[in-house]
């Protein structure tokens, strides 16, 4: 099988921070990875410009992938920073001889200009998703200065996930990223040139859809993809590529060679595409992969393969103790993986910032089910979160990059556009009605193959959304009171009667969707001898008294959720402990709190929604 992705070149191997390929679902086998140490220069005021930083040497170093904020970086400045500069020379080797030469992003949190050889050559607004720009006027062989200034405005509105608007982290807010915090990279393409591919599985009729955009066009031209799994070839088709700007093929699957995508069997077939001239001769061609499975829904639950798959899910907000947003390595995703099916969990809502791609790669490859997530945590400007974050048109438009760049990977099975938007309902439209709504139907308009959900918790504004849903933690001190609140909350879904945060007057009407509690737990744990954490740390409700204690209470709340057959899932909180939060199955440096095996056989016991659909 492909999925071992292409070396670095040997001489930078061992030199190079998070040198796997940035993009596994789209592979070309030449590129040039140009994480490293860059040059690097604070501009508190902003002034860089007026300063001629564009064409001078900057006074720091910092290592590039990861933010200055971070230990990684070599920096560990946690201090405001309006904005950054970057500088690095980089060499286009010279085989790449009559190619034009694209410059990677994979994230820049948060206005981004690109100058190369003092020329603007691109710019990006947004923290979570990815740019390019072209290395116009380099030759092969030549070496380019690339310049790069990002701005951080830690005030609204911009999109900020759980960014902290204070010094410190404090509450659910946490240490900023500013600047470069995902793979930057250089890669050779022809004029013509094929774009990400769009991979849809179609499970009913037996094959994967390839939709395949292009750069440009010219007559002649021809699509040609090849499907294989471990036996060799499983599929072949090709399609005149001049007619359109994204031709179109169905890769159909022979029924005995069907094998379906899921979390027990996470198969994936590779898919070769090639993009040839009227000549025969090849112009451009790359590597991805699919995983053939159907997300669907019926009734009160949602069905992968056309059975019910209760979600047990896990609150993942992707934060580490020293590459703050940006994983230490590729390791470190695969781990985080690892370490929640350990407990028992089959999936992850991926919270508040847009993951790195590897990480939705080893997803797919370990048949773990995940939410996509945008990074706008209590938009509304209603109460206590007034002013962390207010939505704009940018909101929209880096909402699509994200989804046009992970459409493709099986393992996401959901979109949730927002989270926590918080404003109740009044007689008058606001902007958080219509860009809730806006947000919604540009993700049905990407993608008529998953559910949606127009945000999680609190302020639900899509009449008609896929699926509905409640954070419900309990606030209760007294534990016996608190869990008797969350069974009567639960126990009228039969009667169509559903907990909703803050009420009716927050949330337009439930209307019998699939339904899940998308929040709930968070119980702090610490070693009692830790007498420091514990008076600066904090968890949801009264805190276990004891170890016995946790496993009752995590127990108490699990039983209630699987045993409704109204409920199609949940999501606990979460993970690890973060900064201040030390609710988290995992300690922020990824130590074991629990006993693995006892947690897993409390959640993977049947649901009754399973049960319910056998």
């Amino acid at each position: 099988m492909m999925h071992t992705q292409n070396a670095l070149p040997e001489e930078n191997e061992l030199s190079i921070p998070r040198p796997e390929y940035p993009r596994p679902q789209f592979v070309r086998p030449d590129w040039l990875c140009l994480n490293g140490e860059w040059e690097f220069e604070i501009d508190s005021g902003d002034s860089g410009h007026a300063r001629n930083l564009i064409t001078r040497r900057l006074s720091d170093k910092i290592i590039v992938p990861f933010c200055p904020e971070s230990k990684l970086s070599g920096l560990e400045h946690t201090d405001f920073m309006l904005a950054v500069w970057y500088r690095k020379e980089a060499t286009v080797p010279p085989e790449w001889a009559g190619r034009k030469v694209l410059l990677h992003f994979g994230a820049v949190d948060y206005d981004t200009t690109v100058w190369v050889n003092g020329q603007e050559v691109g710019r990006h607004r947004g923290g979570f998703t990815p740019f390019s720009c072209v290395l116009d006027g380099v030759q092969a062989g030549e070496t380019a200065t690339i310049v790069v200034r990002a701005r951080d405005d830690w005030r609204p509105p911009q999109a900020r996930g759980k960014q902290s608007q204070q010094y410190a982290p404090h509450g659910c807010l946490y240490t900023r990223t500013t600047g470069i915090w995902q793979t930057v990279w250089l890669e050779p393409v022809p004029e013509i040139a094929l774009r990400r591919p769009r991979l849809t599985p179609d499970v009913a009729n037996g094959l994967i859809r390839l939709e395949q955009p292009l750069t440009g066009n010219k007559p002649g031209l021809a699509l040609h993809a090849t499907l294989k799994d471990a036996a060799g070839v499983v599929a072949e088709a090709s399609v005149r590529a001049d007619l359109d700007l994204a031709p179109r093929l169905d890769l159909a699957i022979p029924e005995e060679r069907r094998r379906l995508w899921s979390p027990e069997d996470p198969h994936l077939y590779d898919v070769e595409i090639a993009l040839r001239d009227a000549g025969g001769n090849l112009v451009d061609a790359a590597a991805s992969y699919a995983g053939l499975r159907s997300v669907a829904i019926d009734g009160k639950a949602i069905k992968l393969n056309g059975k019910a798959v209760f979600q047990r899910l896990v609150l993942d907000q992707g934060y580490y103790t020293d590459g703050v947003m940006t994983a230490p390595s590729d390791e470190a995703l695969i781990a985080d993986i690892t370490m929640s099916q350990a407990v028992g969990f089959n999936g992850a809502r991926l919270h508040q910032k847009v993951f790195e791609e590897r990480f939705l790669y080893h997803a797919d490859r370990l048949g773990y089910l995940v939410w996509g997530e945008f990074g706008d945590w209590g938009c509304g400007g209603y109460g206590p979160r007034n002013d962390h974050q207010r939505m704009d048109a940018a909101y929209v438009k880096q909402w699509l990059e994200a989804l046009e760049r992970d459409y493709s990977h099986p393992s996401i099975i959901g979109w949730c556009p927002l989270n926590e938007t918080h404003q109740p309902l009044t007689d008058v439209i606001t902007q958080l009605d219509d860009v809730t709504q806006a947000m919604y139907l540009a993700t049905k308009a990407m993608d008529t193959t998953r559910p949606v959900l127009d945000t999680s918790g609190y302020s639900h504004r899509v009449l008609d959304a896929d699926v509905y849903d409640a954070h419900d933690y309990i606030s209760e001190k007294d534990w016996e009171t608190g869990i008797a609140h969350f069974r009567e909350r639960h126990a009228h879904m039969a009667e169509g009667k559903v907990f909703v945060n803050e009420g009716p007057s927050w949330s337009v009407p439930y209307r019998g969707q699939p339904y899940f509690v998308s929040e709930f737990g968070g119980f702090k744990w610490v070693d009692p001898t830790h007498a420091a954490e514990q008076a600066t740390s904090w968890g949801y409700g009264g805190d276990p008294t004891s170890l016995e204690d946790f496993y009752k209470r995590f127990q108490a709340k699990c039983d209630i959720l699987l045993d409704n057959p109204h409920m199609f899932g949940y999501c606990y909180t979460q993970l690890t402990d973060i900064y201040p939060e030390l609710n988290g199955i995992y300690t922020f440096d990824r130590r074991p709190k629990f006993d693995a095996e006892r947690l897993k056989q409390i959640q993977e016991r049947p649901a009754a929604i399973e049960a319910a659909s056998e």
